[in-house]
């Protein structure tokens, strides 16, 4: 009935098994939906969803949305045609795809895709530095997260497999001062041996001591 819908012209078929009706909007939220059946893992997070919480330093004219999942793959043609998004394969804490930390629909509405947690999110930008996201960048969006919860924080650092991403957080933290970094304890998080943690990145080399 599709193809014979599709040559009727009743439908647009955007790709197999996908199709939308020749006037109408895609829209990001139902075809974030449609991605998660086909990627283990996929949810939202990073910047993007900082950036839905109101952590952002300015207003982007086309936000790209950060997509997270489980196993390697390349976003259709259809849905990346319409939405310019970044997808990346991670995964930075001790999890299952199906039952992922501190991640689920947006503002837990109905019909939402899963998105991290603001508390997940700035772990999963920070995870980032030194490869695709600027250090400078980082350092000013984390300066907004006054507000983050210590005790979902402390439960990601303790099952983060990052030992950059568990300094990074704990270092930039201290450095702005914020409620939620004088709350944590270094002792208790994996942050490796006694060795300073060293790598070269474009902005320079990158120094974490533990």
């Amino acid at each position: 009935m599709a193809v014979h819908y599709v040559r009727a012209g009743w439908l647009v078929r955007l790709a197999r098994g996908v199709y939308g009706r020749p006037n109408d909007t895609v829209a990001l939220h139902p075809s974030l939906l449609l991605l998660q059946r086909r990627f283990k893992g996929l949810h939202v997070g990073g910047k993007s969803v900082l950036d839905w919480y109101g952590v952002r330093q300015y207003v982007s004219q086309q936000p790209v949305p950060h997509l997270y999942g489980w196993t390697a793959g390349r976003l259709p043609v259809w849905f990346t045609e319409r939405f310019p998004a970044e997808y990346h394969r991670k995964r930075l804490f001790d999890e299952q795809p199906s039952a992922l930390l501190h991640a689920g629909p947006f503002e837990k509405r109905d019909s939402a895709p899963q998105v991290s947690a603001p508390e997940r999110a700035l772990l999963e930008l920070l995870s980032e530095v030194g490869v695709r996201q600027p250090l400078q960048e980082a350092r000013e969006l984390l300066e907004s997260t006054y507000s983050l919860r210590a005790d979902v924080l402390r439960e990601l650092l303790q099952r983060c497999t990052s030992v950059k991403t568990v300094r990074l957080c704990l270092q930039l933290g201290r450095e702005a001062s914020l409620p939620w970094a004088a709350k944590l304890d270094p002792a208790a998080l994996p942050t490796g041996s006694d060795r300073p943690w060293v790598s070269q990145s474009v902005d320079g080399l990158l120094v974490l001591k533990p």
